[in-house]
């Protein structure tokens, strides 16, 4: 990662487009005398829509390294900036999990049913209220006439995660879609007329890229935006458990704060049900010294993190193989846009090909940290909110959606909302429970902006 670079020169970020690009339909404007659909290619919709893009990335004097970006993103107290309150709906799903998703604004009675609505995926364990997201959504919602874009947001939460109440013993797994697909079946129930753009950090990146490409032409995320995907997990365990710094600082701080999730949901994980597979995992996990994460994806996640018949997995390895999104790139059917720092202490693998897929963009910064990206002014402003936002409207208002063919829905007789090709078992109804969220706090005795 090198010194402290205090002196270098600001560099724009490299921009990786696939050597045949694709071309999209753009929207005629409202003002011109034409309303015929133009097409324009990505690579030169995304250079004079979104210029952000290409600018170079200074970081503040004194965060001149990934580690400092990093450190500051979770030690600094930034739960004030960019303040948030969101409106939670609960879903109850067929396997009788729960699931909460943060709506916002909070009185939406004003905007459109067809406005865009971005689908939030947050990282390892956060929740709505994470100042990296904050930083996007809070500027997403403001109105345009305020220097916003005037979209909704919903922000969905793994299992258990962002004070969302745990109602079985299963958790969440690194690259499992299960749960995001089924947040989406209710989001597009209810609106129907709105385009779903996507948004994902860290884990939630890694999540929503696999979902968009399992998916491939029936995604119902119409476009997906990412920043700081782990891509290839296990290339990106090993190089973090071979570094001192992995070793004693990242990789206690992430498996530490799964362990304090699973502690404070210890009733439903292991004492409601002692014979559940999840039950009987769990005192082993807890007995472990000095937990990392990979201890923890050794002893639990590779175990039953997720159903059968993928779970139980033989050893990390397999898990991180079979969790990773790097080879999925070449499947997506939607316009995609990552962002990776190079000198991220949690990221040091960052594969920039795009699996030459003419819909992908990738951009990497030379700094940046962990979702940091902080730039000079106090430590509050993100260099990559800027650019998310351009990309976000761009799909949302000048790009025509590509002709995608989700899979219909429909309501069982118990109320569960249901895709027709989706089986036994995915589904979810409301529940009740929910309510005024405040997002300008956090969770006790779990890192923030991880």
């Amino acid at each position: 990662m090198g010194p402290f670079n205090c002196f270098s020169t600001p560099r724009p970020p490299i921009v990786h487009f696939a050597s045949k690009t694709s071309h999209l339909q753009v929207r005629a404007q409202q003002d011109s005398e034409s309303q015929q659909t133009k097409t324009a290619s990505l690579r030169h919709l995304v250079s004079t829509k979104c210029p952000s893009l290409f600018t170079p990335y200074e970081p503040a004097w004194w965060l001149k390294n990934g580690h400092l970006q990093t450190m500051f993103s979770v030690f600094n107290d930034l739960s004030q900036v960019d303040p948030m309150w969101y409106r939670r709906q609960l879903l109850e799903l067929v396997d009788g999990g729960t699931l909460g998703l943060d709506f916002a604004p909070i009185d939406d009675s004003v905007l459109r049913e067809d406005t865009p609505i971005i689908v939030v995926q947050h990282g390892l364990t956060g929740g709505s209220y994470e100042p990296y997201l904050k930083a996007i959504v809070a500027r997403a919602i403001e109105p345009p006439e305020r220097g916003g874009l005037g979209y909704r947001v919903v922000v969905v939460h793994f299992r258990g995660c962002g004070g969302v109440p745990m109602s079985t013993p299963r958790f969440y797994s690194a690259g499992g879609t299960d749960d995001i697909r089924q947040a989406l079946i209710y989001i597009s129930h209810k609106y129907p007329n709105a385009p779903l753009l996507g948004l994902g950090f860290s884990l939630g990146a890694n999540i929503m890229t696999r979902y968009i490409a399992e998916e491939g032409e029936k995604s119902r995320l119409c476009a997906g935006c990412t920043l700081a995907c782990p891509w290839d997990l296990d290339a990106n365990d090993r190089l973090m458990t071979s570094s001192w710094t992995g070793q004693k600082i990242y990789g206690p701080a992430l498996g530490g704060n799964l362990v304090a999730l699973i502690k404070r949901h210890h009733k439903v994980m292991v004492l409601d049900d002692p014979t559940h597979a999840v039950a009987q995992v769990v005192p082993t996990l807890l007995a472990v010294k000095d937990i990392t994460l990979h201890k923890y994806d050794d002893t639990f996640a590779r175990l039953v993190a997720g159903p059968p018949p993928l779970f139980p997995l033989p050893s990390a390895e397999a898990y991180y193989k079979a969790m990773s999104s790097h080879d999925s790139v070449k499947n997506i059917r939607v316009p995609y846009l990552s962002i990776n720092a190079a000198d991220d202490p949690v990221v040091r693998h960052v594969p920039l090909d795009g699996g030459e897929n003419p819909l992908v963009v990738m951009a990497l910064t030379a700094y940046g940290g962990h979702l940091g990206w902080f730039k000079d002014g106090g430590g509050k402003d993100r260099w990559t909110t800027k650019p998310v936002l351009e990309w976000l409207r761009m799909v949302g208002d000048v790009i025509e959606r590509l002709p995608l063919a989700p899979v219909k829905i429909y309501v069982d007789i118990e109320g569960f909302l249901r895709e027709e090709s989706a089986g036994e078992g995915l589904g979810c109804r409301e529940k009740e429970g929910g309510g005024l969220i405040n997002g300008n706090g956090g969770e006790d005795g779990v890192f923030r902006g991880l």
